[in-house]
């Protein structure tokens, strides 16, 4: 069935592993190819099957799944990335997103939002527990140099609608549909707003977190 939604399962407590798995098969879109209790079988495992989402364990014994998905990362392995973690400290946090996290989901509530969080996911939109969304967009520092309404004065209207956008986490696909663009102009323009907020190089989901931190400026 090509709409399956295939995922790696990663978690070094067996008894989590299950009762997570239940959760998810109770979707007949989803399907749980493989499960792993550490971090280096985790990646052995996407790369035998290639499934779109890793519901990766934090803590976990011979690679820890920040590590992990490091490693992914630099072998060029593309699925996309649910951390589930007992962690609510925002370290924890913007580590995950910067390694390109899409998801990522207290312990504590992921039989509730693994779900709804794998599809999400699985279509290039982020979520996050709910418990943590307003701490964790927080800036942990004071403002930078340049403040927020001047970088984004450098912006087009087009790319503010697009920020906007981003803010409440459309994909760029959605995006495009919204403003009648291919998403592949969505894309050139994600890397231009990048580049004009001088926020290049600082992860994959920088531009998320800016859109999420300035939303009052857009």
């Amino acid at each position: 069935m090509d709409s399956l939604i295939r995922i790696v399962l990663a978690d070094d407590h067996p008894v989590v592993r299950k009762g997570l798995k239940f959760s998810i098969e109770q979707d007949e879109g989803l399907k749980v190819v493989a499960e792993a209790g550490d971090g280096e079988t985790a990646l052995a495992l996407v790369k035998k099957h290639r499934p779109q989402v890793l519901v990766l364990d934090i803590d976990m014994p011979k690679l820890d799944g920040l590590a992990a998905a490091r490693e992914m990362r630099r072998q060029g392995l593309d699925a996309k990335i649910i951390f589930l973690t007992l962690h609510d400290e925002q370290d924890f946090f913007r580590a995950a997103i910067d390694l390109g996290g899409l998801g990522y989901i207290l312990k504590d509530s992921a039989m509730v939002e693994i779900v709804a969080c794998i599809h999400s996911v699985a279509d290039g939109r982020p979520y996050y527990s709910s418990a943590l969304t307003a701490p964790m967009i927080q800036p942990r520092e004071a403002p930078p140099a340049t403040p927020a309404d001047s970088l984004t004065s450098r912006l087009t209207p087009t790319e503010r609608k697009i920020l906007k956008l981003i803010a409440v986490g459309k994909s760029s696909k959605e995006i495009g549909a919204e403003l009648s663009i291919h998403y592949r102009t969505v894309e050139n323009h994600r890397t231009n707003m990048c580049r004009k907020l001088c926020i290049e190089g600082e992860g994959p989901n920088a531009l998320l977190r800016f859109a999420l931190q300035n939303r009052s400026s857009l």
